[in-house]
């Protein structure tokens, strides 16, 4: 099996329920001589930051850490919305 990244999986989450593709902003935090960076990114209205800050080298990385953190946010909405909808709660025939 394939290593899918983070972002991958979450541009495919985003395909399957029919909402515009992620977008990722990086941002920067000047700590003394270094400068630290993380990302962003929104989906379906809502923004979600990353978890961490990372070495400019590392920048991937975090756009990798916001994707989770939306990823797992897209989902645990997705499994909310379903576990309402009148679809899901009335009897089967």
């Amino acid at each position: 099996m394939a290593y899918q990244s983070w972002q991958d999986k979450l541009e495919d989450a985003c395909r399957e329920w029919n909402i515009a593709a992620p977008v990722f902003q990086i941002v920067s935090d000047r700590r003394g001589g270094r400068t630290a960076w993380s990302s962003m990114v929104t989906v379906n209205g809502a923004v979600h930051a990353a978890r961490f800050w990372y070495d400019g080298k590392n920048l991937n990385n975090a756009k990798e850490d916001a994707a989770e953190v939306a990823l797992g946010w897209l989902y645990q909405s997705a499994s909310s919305f379903s576990a309402l909808s009148p679809a899901a709660s009335s009897p089967s025939s």
